[in-house]
């Protein structure tokens, strides 16, 4: 005897959520089970001090708490963080840091709590003076060859795999010298994804001066930011970059390289950090 044939829904990937849709095309409806993208509120909490509540991808949330923390400054290095733990809800996530008494003082003493949206770097921040804040200018003398630019955003798209499933998240991947990836982020924030990518580097004991940043975004002032706070020396982005990313590119000695994709790209800022 025959049995009815029951649909077994797809599974979701880390990061994602299957949701039932309808697909309409050539007068016909169809209902599918699609996957999309997470997007949650994940809390960033220091000793107990509630600071920041992302909007973010819950997925390598210990990367993007140190990466966060490293490039915001709060921790100036990966040894200020003792201990890390991620507590997971119904809707959200908390990310509990255990950071040294020093920062922890510091990061009372800044008294903001930064509130962010998707796609926003700078949401919550109450001084201009804080949002523009300095950097160190990064100290690695490392060239790249525009071969190994184009390499690096030709093999990019491939290696975005939560992205090739839900197509809706940005990525970042650090780069050897030759363009082959060493490793990539993801996450619906361009910004969370470079953090989570530094925060990685930091955990995983990579130099930042001995590759470049690769991002499928545009190219704020914050990316430029985060990318000199790593040590990177250059980034390249798929889009455009903003006016005040390439006057802070050429202050921190990042290369800021725009519009990289088919072949080609264009040099904003610090073109020495381009072989030519």
């Amino acid at each position: 005897m025959n049995r009815p044939v029951t649909a077994v829904e797809p599974e979701a990937p880390v990061g994602a959520r299957i949701v039932q849709a309808l697909r309409v095309a050539g007068g016909r409806a169809e209902p599918r089970a699609e996957a999309i993208a997470e997007e949650e509120p994940v809390a960033l909490v220091y000793n107990g001090l509630s600071y920041a509540v992302m909007m973010a991808t819950p997925k390598d949330l210990e990367d993007f708490a140190l990466g966060f923390s490293l490039t915001e400054g709060i921790l100036g290095s990966p040894d200020e963080l003792y201990d890390v733990e991620v507590e997971r809800f119904a809707r959200g996530a908390e990310v509990r840091l255990r950071v040294a008494s020093a920062r922890f003082a510091a990061l009372r003493s800044r008294q903001r709590n930064l509130a962010g949206r998707t796609g926003c770097g700078l949401c919550g921040v109450d001084s201009i003076a804080e949002a523009l804040r300095p950097v160190a200018r990064v100290a690695s003398t490392l060239a790249i060859r525009p071969e190994a630019i184009y390499a690096a955003m030709q093999a990019f798209p491939a290696l975005q795999a939560l992205n090739r499933d839900v197509g809706a998240v940005h990525a970042a991947a650090f780069c050897r010298p030759d363009g082959s990836i060493l490793a990539v982020r993801e996450d619906v924030g361009r910004h969370n994804a470079l953090d989570k990518l530094a925060g990685h580097m930091a955990r995983a004991g990579l130099d930042g001066g001995a590759g470049f940043v690769a991002v499928s975004s545009r190219c704020s002032y914050e990316m430029v930011h985060k990318t000199a706070a790593a040590g990177v020396p250059l980034i390249a982005s798929v889009s455009a970059p903003t006016a005040l990313a390439v006057e802070f590119a050429r202050e921190a000695g990042v290369g800021l390289c725009a519009f990289a994709r088919e072949g080609r790209f264009t040099v904003y800022a610090c073109p020495e950090r381009v072989e030519t």
